[in-house]
């Protein structure tokens, strides 16, 4: 039986690693999914993409002796968000445009199934699986046969999993500045304070993140395109801008 991680670089599959191999448990490798937003753009934040492949990955190698398998789906973000419709009775010739809430396309087609066909290919093993022991939810979703959660057997929860990878070495520089979860930097997901920090840190993704609104027969998120967002973050700095030069006369 081999014991494989899945690795998202982020605090808690990393302190889940560590934690197993602090406890003399067999790890014989990683495996780490790589989404891609485009042909060119990882989905991943830039430090963090930048961190995972000249620190991380070889940190993993050097101190525990893991290797790290590298999967990436034939498919992009962009890929889907423009694939068009065939089958429907009501949507045929619109395309995809931006996941739904409910039903959402891109965990499926841009995780899920790259690697569930790698899985088929490792053959047998176990799967370990970096939930923190607090994250109840997930807990009741990930306890089933052939998974094992280091964190949740050792009662680890998930502001224990941020000081386990700082005393390691293993923080990725993307949870600077007060982030506490990582993600597709594209995630319409994600909480309004995150979308105004990638449109103040990354520009360069906002704005491709822009165009792809434009396009969408659905909104980004309920009621909200991202050209309201930026519209909105355009205004709160523009009276912080106001303030800052009425405080300096």
């Amino acid at each position: 039986m081999r014991y494989i991680a899945s690795c998202s670089f982020g605090k808690d599959s990393l302190a889940a690693i560590d934690c197993r191999m602090m406890h003399g448990e067999p790890l014989d490798e990683a495996v780490y999914c790589r989404i891609m937003f485009d042909a060119e753009t990882s989905a991943e934040l830039p430090e963090h993409e930048e961190w995972i492949y000249s620190y991380a990955i070889p940190l993993l190698k050097s101190r525990y002796g893991i290797n790290t398998a590298i999967v990436q789906g034939a498919y992009s973000f962009v890929d889907c968000f423009y694939t068009v419709y065939t089958k429907s009775k009501t949507k045929n010739g619109q395309i995809w445009g931006f996941p739904y809430r409910n039903g959402s396309w891109c965990n499926t087609r841009l995780k899920v199934r790259p690697l569930n066909a790698w899985s088929r290919r490792a053959w047998d093993y176990t799967q370990i699986v970096g939930i923190a022991a607090d994250e109840e939810k997930r807990i009741k979703k990930k306890t089933v046969k052939g998974k094992i959660l280091p964190l949740v057997d050792y009662g680890i929860v998930e502001a224990e999993a941020f000081d386990i990878c700082r005393k390691a070495g293993l923080l990725s520089p993307a949870y600077n500045g007060g982030r506490h979860r990582l993600g597709c930097w594209f995630c319409s997901n994600q909480r309004i304070s995150e979308l105004r920090r990638l449109r103040k840190e990354h520009p360069l993704l906002w704005n491709k993140l822009l165009a792809l609104d434009k396009d969408s027969p659905v909104m980004f998120q309920p009621g909200k395109t991202v050209m309201d967002y930026d519209n909105r973050f355009f205004a709160e700095e523009a009276q912080l801008s106001f303030f800052d030069s009425a405080g300096a006369t």
